[in-house]
């Protein structure tokens, strides 16, 4: 019984920390939303840097210019991102967590005005410094967001708050989604009001934050104001009984001020990080190079193969199974645990990219891909040849039909388990001095990989045409065995659990704290024989190993 009563407590989610969490989640919704608002009005974008450029010099660009140009814009949010992400550890160390998501919000003010403004000042500089400003400000909202949560949450919903940060994201796709139909905000008129809307939650969540606690872990550990972080644990765990979240904070506050403050380089020299640090770089670039973007780029093609007149509400059809299996996961993360639905997301992805590669390699038409082709790249295709399947009406209905079911199953499988675990994993992995370095990395290795794949993807395009899916299927291959053999799962265990099994596997020098269920050990390969270093249950690290 009194077991039980502990089991609830751990799990008690009270009003202040559902407030915090939410507020806090107001930044993935805006970094959701800025990821899809430049899907649906793009041409008349495109049309205004016509339309400037034919007002200064009398001349408008060429086609392929525009396209550039716009291709621009829309990367340059990801090496914004980039930057964003390498300034949080300094961020957070200086101004703590809340601070410093309020201070961030003053950047996406100044991208709102620069974007929503750039029609009016007949400006697409504006445009993209705006799109600049913007990526910089999600590259800080996607470490300052997990680690605030994840230092909030009660370690029994750790997991499930995490996949929170996914959530906003992938609500704030639909979000821009939805206001980006021609008959809302994605007229011709109406364009630079929806690119300015990112400025209505920054306000939103700066009122917002005025009312939320600061996290207890940085309140104790890197401010040692005990008596302030005590108050705030009894505030968001609802209840008096905190003593074992101060007892792990006070132990991990020890070794932080045994140890001398850890920088970048550091996780890479440490061999007490360099094996934390490799899986959170591993698991944020299986999430970018798992093919996502890829297929959400076909998608509008597979959708009108399968005879969607409008494939916009396909999309938003798509937005919508994005939420689903986001609250799916967030569900599912605690019971199953992470290492295991990142590899079933894996492998869903996998059997549905080989369905999709398959499915286009019939249906689509080479001699359609090169014409769209408006910068005159060849498309490496016999566009001579005849393709059958074209011609024969209900086969490529079928098989049309085949390639949007797999479509929406590589959606779900992402949102499952590569879609919102990379986001948190590093914030587990890591204790309190190492953190902030370590999130600030993984998100840096994110968006690189974002930043690689906007740019690469058109050129394997091009060169590949639908067998583009065969190099993301052997990247997912190789991801689903690296997460078999070197994640832990990390599910129910405190960060300093995590992080002293990480020590102890550096010590004794073994590849990696073995992945455990109830406390079983496993070693790191089939033939591996020696029995790993194992991370202490939730009870044993209170009784001892007798109990």
């Amino acid at each position: 019984m009194e077991k039980m009563e502990d089991g609830s407590k751990k799990k008690r989610m009270t009003c202040h920390l559902l407030f915090c969490v939410c507020t806090a989640t107001i930044g993935s919704l805006q970094f959701g939303y800025n990821i899809g608002v430049v899907n649906a009005p793009y041409k008349k974008v495109q049309t205004f840097f016509k339309n400037v450029s034919l007002e200064r010099s009398g001349q408008a660009m060429e086609d392929c210019t525009v396209t550039n140009l716009w291709s621009f814009a829309v990367s340059i949010f990801s090496a914004g991102g980039m930057i964003g992400a390498l300034c949080v550890g300094a961020l957070v160390n200086k101004f703590g967590r809340r601070k410093s998501m309020m201070l961030c919000n003053i950047l996406a003010l100044i991208a709102g005005a620069l974007m929503g403004l750039s029609s009016a000042c007949r400006s697409y500089e504006m445009m993209i410094l705006g799109r600049l400003v913007i990526g910089v400000f999600c590259g800080l909202v996607c470490g300052l967001t997990p680690m605030y949560v994840g230092e909030m949450a009660p370690t029994a919903l750790r997991g499930a708050f995490g996949t929170l940060h996914q959530l906003g994201v992938v609500i704030g796709i639909l979000i821009a989604q939805i206001l980006g139909l021609e008959v809302l905000l994605g007229s011709q008129s109406l364009w630079p009001l929806l690119f300015g809307m990112t400025m209505v939650p920054a306000i939103l969540q700066t009122v917002m934050l005025l009312f939320c606690s600061e996290s207890p872990r940085y309140l104790l550990i890197n401010l040692q104001k005990e008596d302030e972080a005590r108050r705030v644990l009894v505030r968001v765990r609802g209840h008096e009984d905190i003593e074992d979240d101060i007892r792990e904070m006070n132990d991990e506050a020890t070794k932080v001020a045994m140890e001398k403050k850890v920088s970048i380089p550091e996780l890479f020299r440490n061999p007490i990080y360099r094996q934390p640090i490799i899986i959170a770089i591993l698991m944020n670039l299986s999430q970018q190079f798992s093919g996502i973007n890829a297929v959400m780029f076909y998608s509008t093609e597979i959708f009108k193969n399968a005879g969607v007149t409008e494939p916009i509400y396909a999309t938003i059809g798509t937005g919508v199974v994005n939420t689903v299996f986001t609250v799916v996961s967030l569900f599912l993360v605690e019971r199953a645990g992470r290492r295991t639905l990142h590899m079933l997301g894996l492998g869903g992805m996998a059997i549905c990219t080989l369905i999709v590669t398959i499915a286009l390699a019939l249906v689509m038409d080479p001699c359609a891909q090169q014409a769209e082709n408006l910068c005159g790249g060849p498309v490496v295709s016999a566009c001579n040849r005849t393709i059958e399947a074209l011609s024969e009406g209900s086969k490529t209905s079928a098989i049309s039909s085949v390639a949007v079911v797999a479509v929406l199953g590589f959606v779900a499988s992402f949102e499952i388990g590569p879609g919102p675990i990379p986001w948190f994993i590093a914030t587990e992995l890591f204790s309190q001095g190492a953190r902030p370095a370590a999130v600030a990395v993984g998100g840096c290795s994110n968006w690189t990989a974002a930043f690689l794949v906007s740019y690469c993807f058109p050129l394997l395009m091009n060169l590949c045409g639908p067998y583009v899916f065969v190099i993301f299927l052997v990247l997912l291959v190789f991801f689903f065995f690296f997460t078999y053999f070197r994640v832990p799962e990390t599910k129910g265990r405190t960060f300093e659990d995590i992080a002293s099994g990480f020590a102890k596997a550096a010590s004794l020098g073994q590849a990696q704290p073995p992945y455990l269920e109830e406390g079983v050990g496993l070693p790191v390969s089939p033939s591996e024989k020696v029995q790993m270093v194992e991370f202490p249950g939730p009870d044993r690290a209170k009784s001892g190993p007798n109990a």
